[in-house]
C-alpha cells in the first residue's frame, strides 16, 4: 500500500502557517516548523513496511496544478492530511478534487479543529477517516493496518461503514513515544523547515514530548490533542541529537514540546548534553514558573540559548482566566534568571481579549518594552488572540456572546482580524496594538544593544532575519479583512 502524508496547497491571504502550529495566521514572510508528528507517522509507517510519500506543498511552493501530476503520477492509496479551522473548509473541497482524480484513493483528516468537530468532517465532506487526538502516527499506522487487513481501528477514529458515519470511541492516549522510531528526515524532507529564531545552520527541531506538563491555558489548541502529558525518555532525545550531529552536522536544535520538560528529566539531559560537549546549541518553549536558579546555570552550560516563554499578559485578571497558573511577577523574575545565566529570552503575548480594556492592553505593551529595553528579553512575538474549537475558550466565547461571527465562520478565524468583542477598542485597534507590541523593539537602546553583540557572520545574518521578520509580522496586521 502507497500511504501520502500531505500538505495541499492552500489559498489565502499569504502563506498559511499549518504545520506544527497551535494558531493559525497568513504570513507575508514565511517560516515553516517542522511538522513533528504527521513527519513521524510517514517514518513509522514506512518502517511497517508501508510505500510512503511525504508532501509539503505550501513550504515547496507548489501549485495545485503540480500537486495533481504528482497526485496522477504516484496514485497513492491512501493521503492523509492535517488541517486548522481557518482552513478546514478548504480541505473539504481539497478532498473532493483529490477524489475526482483519483476515485478509489481513502482520505484522512486529522488536527484540532476535526479533534473538536469531527462530525462536522464526516457530514460536509467526503473524507473516509478522521483522527481524533494528536497521535497521528500511531492511528493513521492502525487504519493503514485495518485497510491493509491486519487488525481492527484504534479507539479515536472516525470512519464510514456501508454509507454509516461511526466512530471506535474517545481516543486514548496510551501509547509509548519510545516505541516510535526517530524521525527519517531525509523522507520528511527536513531542510525545507525553519523559523527566524534559529541562528545557526544547518538547524532542525525535535519534539521531547506530547505537549505541556501544565496542559490548562484555556486558549490552547493542543490541550484538546494532548490532554494527558507524555515524554521520551532524556536518553532517547540525546541518542536522536547524537544522530543528527554525526549525520547532518546540526549544530542548532529547537524542541517544540509544548513546554519542554523539567526536573530530574531535565537535570540528565542537560547532564547528557554537557558530557557530549557539541558546542551547540538548544532552544524550547518554557514557562516562567519553571525557571529555577539552581538549575539555569546547568542549562546554559548544556547549550540551551534561547527560551520562548508565553507571556500573554501583564494584566493578572487575565492570566487567572486563561489558567496559566502564573502570576505577573513570575514573568520579569522567569526573564531575569534566563538572562542572568546567559539564556536568550523570546516572549509570546496576546491582544485582543474580550475582557481586556485598552488600558489592559496598554499595560502589556509597555511590559513588553521595559523588558526589552532592560534587555530582559530578546526577541517577541505578538499576536490577536483566537478561540479555536476544543478549546475551553470557544466554551466560554459562544456560551457569553464574545464572538464577532457565527460559529461555523471558520475561514474567519484565521487572525486577519479579532474574532471577540472588546469592551472599548474597535478591531482596528486591536490590531494597531498588536503592531504597536512588534515596534517595541524599536528603541534606541535594544537597538544599540543588539548592535553591540555582533561577534560573527552568523550574528549579523541572524539580526537582519529577525528585523526582516519583524516587519513581514507587521505587514501581516497591517490591514484587516472588511
Amino acid at each position: 500500500m502507497k500511504v501520502m502524508v500531505s500538505y495541499p496547497p492552500l489559498k489565502g491571504a499569504g502563506t498559511p502557517t499549518l504545520g506544527q502550529n497551535r494558531q493559525f495566521q497568513w504570513f507575508h514572510n514565511p517560516s515553516f516548523i517542522y511538522p513533528m508528528v504527521p513527519a513521524s507517522a510517514a517514518t513509522l509507517l514506512k518502517e511497517k513496511g508501508y510505500d510512503v510519500l511525504y508532501n509539503d506543498c505550501i513550504a515547496e511552493n507548489m501549485s495545485f496544478e503540480e500537486y495533481e501530476k504528482l497526485l496522477i503520477s504516484e496514485k497513492p492509496d491512501l493521503i492523509a492530511m492535517e488541517t486548522k479551522t481557518p482552513v478546514v473548509k478548504q480541505h473539504w473541497e481539497l478532498e473532493k478534487r483529490i477524489k475526482a482524480i483519483l476515485p478509489e484513493t481513502k482520505t484522512v483528516i486529522m488536527g484540532d479543529h476535526v479533534t473538536a468537530f469531527p462530525e462536522e468532517t464526516m457530514k460536509n465532506s467526503g473524507f473516509d477517516y478522521v483522527i481524533t487526538g494528536g497521535d497521528f502516527d500511531f492511528l493513521l499506522l492502525s487504519i493503514a493496518d485495518f485497510i491493509s487487513g491486519k487488525g481492527a481501528l484504534e479507539s479515536g477514529i472516525w470512519h464510514r461503514d456501508s454509507g454509516d458515519i461511526k466512530n471506535t470511541g474517545a481516543f486514548d492516549l496510551k501509547h509509548d513515544l519510545n516505541s516510535l522510531p526517530f524521525i527519517d528526515r531525509d523522507l520528511t524532507k527536513w531542510n525545507l523547515y525553519g523559523e527566524k529564531f534559529f541562528k545557526y545552520k544547518p538547524y532542525t527541531y525535535t519534539m521531547a514530548g506530547r505537549d505541556c506538563p501544565w496542559g490548562k491555558c484555556i486558549f490552547c489548541s493542543w490541550t484538546g490533542l494532548f490532554p494527558k502529558f507524555r515524554t521520551r525518555s532524556s536518553e532517547s532525545l540525546l541518542a536522536e541529537i547524537d544522530m543528527l550531529v554525526k549525520k547532518y552536522g546540526i549544530r542548532e536544535v529547537f524542541d517544540d514540546t509544548g513546554t519542554f520538560p523539567r526536573g530530574l528529566w531535565l537535570k540528565k539531559f542537560c547532564e547528557g548534553m554537557i558530557e557530549r560537549d557539541y558546542k551547540m546549541s538548544l532552544l524550547a518553549n518554557f514557562r516562567f514558573d519553571y525557571m529555577d536558579p539552581n538549575i539555569a546555570p546547568l542549562m546554559k552550560k548544556a547549550g540551551f540559548r534561547l527560551m520562548k516563554f508565553g507571556l500573554e499578559s501583564a494584566n493578572q485578571k487575565t492570566l487567572d482566566i486563561l489558567q496559566k497558573g502564573t502570576k505577573v511577577e513570575d514573568i520579569e523574575k522567569g526573564c531575569r534568571i534566563a538572562k542572568e545565566s546567559g539564556i536568550g529570552v523570546h516572549l509570546t503575548i496576546m491582544v485582543g481579549y474580550p475582557w481586556e480594556t485598552e488600558a489592559d492592553a496598554s499595560r502589556t505593551l509597555e511590559m513588553a518594552k521595559k523588558l526589552l529595553d532592560k534587555g530582559l528579553a530578546d526577541m517577541l512575538q505578538a499576536t490577536v488572540v483566537t478561540a479555536y474549537p476544543g478549546t475551553p475558550l470557544y466554551d466560554m466565547a459562544v456560551e457569553n456572546d464574545w464572538l464577532r461571527f457565527e460559529p461555523g465562520d471558520w475561514e474567519k478565524f484565521d487572525m486577519r482580524e479579532p474574532v471577540f468583542k472588546t469592551p472599548d477598542m474597535t478591531p482596528e485597534q486591536v490590531v494597531a496594538k498588536c503592531n504597536a507590541i512588534y515596534r517595541a523593539f524599536m528603541t534606541p537602546r535594544f537597538i544599540a544593544r543588539q548592535i553591540v553583540s555582533i561577534r560573527s557572520i552568523d550574528d549579523m545574518s541572524f539580526l537582519f532575519k529577525a528585523a526582516k521578520a519583524v516587519t513581514g509580522h507587521i505587514m501581516d496586521f497591517m490591514k484587516i479583512r472588511k
